[in-house]
């Protein structure tokens, strides 16, 4: 009975890459590859995003897809990863500049508002797989890093309560812009206009 319960326990997926690219020729694979499992997802969905669509689509083997990505949700899982990174590394930026707090929360919502929509489909879609990939512990940890920027910006111009503002901001910018995304829009200057209409109101009532 015991073996039965082992078997029936679902394995995890391996979210990890095989290996790194360590040269730039295989970085560049990466990159195709990744580039092809993007479009794929774009125009199909998750369902149908598969390892040898992907490999076709980036004009490699199987096996070479194989080297690096050991099935689909590490294929999904990198492309998360590599969005998140890059968000992160533009609020960081943003937050080391300096400059009137209304300038750089404006630059913030900026970035944020690109993030979503530069490639909206792609986003909804990688929105999707997150729920469903054992991602917790990084998406905590992008979490902490986003809030730690803020909460270093507020400090910096001495708001009160810096932590928990830096949090309310959080939640309201992710909020609408979640909410823009999946409502399918694309005007990204409307909803940076709105986003900050709320932020600032807050501000406003918090000071």
């Amino acid at each position: 009975m015991a073996a039965d319960k082992a078997s029936a326990t679902p394995e995890k997926p391996r979210l990890q890459a095989r290996k790194q690219p360590l040269q730039s020729r295989s970085a560049a694979t990466v990159g195709v590859i990744l580039e092809a499992a993007a479009r794929i997802l774009e125009e199909r969905g998750l369902t149908g995003l598969n390892t040898n669509l992907v490999a076709q689509r980036a004009g490699v083997s199987i096996g070479s897809l194989y080297q690096y990505f050991p099935g689909k949700e590490a294929l999904l899982a990198a492309l998360i990863r590599d969005a998140r990174a890059g968000l992160l590394e533009a609020v960081q930026q943003i937050c080391t500049q300096g400059g009137l707090l209304s300038t750089q929360l404006r630059v913030l919502i900026r970035a944020a508002v690109h993030h979503q929509l530069h490639r909206p489909q792609l986003m909804r879609h990688l929105e999707y797989a997150e729920l469903m990939l054992p991602l917790d512990q990084e998406s905590a940890a992008l979490n902490d890093a986003l809030l730690n920027a803020l909460q270093g910006v507020l400090m910096a111009h001495a708001v009160q309560e810096a932590e928990v503002t830096a949090r309310d901001l959080i939640a309201i910018s992710r909020g609408m812009i979640d909410s823009a995304g999946l409502a399918g829009e694309s005007d990204a200057a409307t909803l940076e206009n709105r986003v900050w209409r709320a932020v600032s109101g807050y501000l406003s009532c918090a000071v």
